[in-house]
């Protein structure tokens, strides 16, 4: 059987709008992760005048924010950005759980991509060991289903 594939999309950012909510919980963790993504958001073309950054209290309030502006309909795809480390209690779970759960809806609702750099770590070493790449992960993602989104809306 024969069948069309369509090819992986591009990481050209070019052209592209682009916001990352970032949180304000573990400051040195969340400054690193903002500014790979905003490096790579760069260096795959993004304008610096088509890059917006909202700052929320905690990984808790990223799936709202991240819902305001697809339902704002201004960008072509989000970043999140944030860290919830492991501590003595449930709420590790509850948090990282929730965030993560909210952010995959705000795709879905809205279909507007967003890569996710949220990290959930059992501690401070090992989000330092992610966190410049993860952010600059997450926003590779983002403009790579951008244009893929592109691609798939396209007519036929």
């Amino acid at each position: 059987m024969k069948h069309a594939e369509i090819a992986p999309a591009s990481v050209d950012g070019r052209g592209l709008r682009v916001a990352m909510v970032a949180t304000r919980w573990n400051a040195s963790i969340i400054e690193a992760l903002v500014n790979g993504a905003h490096r790579a958001l760069r260096e795959c073309g993004v304008a610096e005048d088509d890059i917006q950054l909202v700052r929320v209290s905690g990984a808790l309030e990223i799936p709202l924010a991240l819902a305001a502006l697809a339902q704002s309909e201004s960008h072509d795809a989000l970043v999140a950005l944030g860290c919830v480390i492991r501590g003595d209690t449930y709420h590790f779970e509850i948090v990282a759980n929730e965030c993560n759960a909210g952010i995959s809806r705000v795709q879905l609702d809205y279909t507007i991509p967003v890569g996710n750099g949220v990290l959930t770590v059992d501690n401070e070493g090992q989000a330092e060991s992610r966190m410049v790449e993860k952010g600059a992960d997450a926003a590779r993602v983002a403009i790579e289903m951008a244009q893929l989104m592109k691609l798939l809306r396209r007519p036929a």
